[in-house]
């Protein structure tokens, strides 16, 4: 027997078959429509529900251009399950490029939402209600902000075992356990029953080949280890360096910015990270690491000020890699 369709707003969608739609929003000034772009990729055969969103922050590309390209390779005729694909979330942040809403909101701050709330509350609520609720598994695709960089990594919580298996399958250089934050949609997802993982690549606002990479390959791994699709043939799924603890390096001084340490690169206590020096090029302090571990995250600002964070060092359990990047 068929499938059944998969009704989502408005439409119903038949068994293997893609469709695209769009949720209504909000209406502008203007009088236009502002909606929530969402494809359903409805499988032949059963399996399970997921769903993939990106651009909760409006200057967090990489996760958008991952999305078109897992959709770009898949085919609703041989799909085991359903697959539902929100590429931009934050649609009003993301034409101006700007991590929040217009009224200064963080939209991964105001889930689960409401239905008369704030416009963040409105549009968490649709992501809930419309695409969350009718998921087993969700993948959320962030990017570093405020001119950080992010080594391609995923972060859960992995004292969960579905979790930490779904972590381990995504294959980044990096799982990390991360708690769960108030507002979140990966606290009101988990809330609702769903596995969730959040993966972290690249800057915001840049389209970093590697970081897409990294996403594209891991989802796929994760589809795949959900027995939604074939596993990728070329390689194992790598193997990831395990992280319980993580920190920020701070700056000790104000002045320009010069980093030794890149992505992936495993350092030690005391290790001598890069510098900062005036404008005339006189050295002001030293960068060092707090902690051994490996490189999760660095600022591309190229002037900090004392206190600012410098370099994210995760510590990992015993055994990983001297470099993962």
């Amino acid at each position: 027997m068929a499938r059944e369709s998969f009704e989502i707003g408005p439409v119903r969608v038949r068994a293997g078959r893609t469709q695209s739609l769009s949720l209504p929003i909000t209406r502008l000034v203007t009088g236009a429509e502002v909606d929530l772009p969402v494809r359903v990729v409805h499988g032949r055969e059963d399996g399970p529900t997921v769903w993939i969103n990106a651009a909760i922050h409006g200057d967090e590309a990489v996760g958008v251009e991952v999305v078109r390209q897992v959709l770009a390779d898949l085919d609703a005729r041989v799909l085991r399950g359903t697959l539902i694909a929100v590429p931009v979330v934050n649609v009003l942040g993301f034409m101006t490029g700007d991590r929040y809403l217009p009224d200064r909101r963080d939209l991964n701050r105001s889930f689960p939402g409401s239905a008369r709330g704030s416009l963040a509350g409105r549009i968490a609520h649709l992501l809930m209600t419309e695409v969350v609720s009718k998921c087993e598994v969700g993948i959320d695709l962030h990017t570093g902000s405020d001119r950080r960089t992010n080594l391609p990594q995923v972060r859960a919580d992995l004292e969960d075992p579905r979790t930490r298996e779904l972590a381990a399958a995504f294959g980044a250089p990096v799982m990390l356990h991360a708690r769960l934050r108030d507002g979140s949609l990966r606290s009101a997802a988990r809330e609702q029953g769903a596995t969730v993982l959040l993966y972290e690549g690249g800057e915001a606002w840049r389209m970093d080949p590697w970081a897409i990479e990294a996403g594209v390959r891991g989802v796929r791994r994760v589809l795949a280890a959900l027995g939604m699709t074939e596993p990728l043939a070329d390689e194992p799924p790598p193997r990831s360096a395990v992280s319980w603890r993580s920190g920020w390096v701070r700056a000790r001084g104000t002045g320009v910015l010069h980093l030794e340490a890149g992505l992936g690169e495993r350092v030690e206590k005391g290790q001598r990270l890069g510098g900062l020096f005036d404008s005339f090029g006189k050295r002001v302090r030293l960068v060092h690491a707090d902690r051994d571990g490996i490189v999760v995250g660095r600022t591309e600002a190229p002037l900090v000020n004392s206190g600012d964070a410098v370099i994210h060092i995760a510590e990992v359990e015993d055994g990983a890699e001297d470099s993962v990047g």
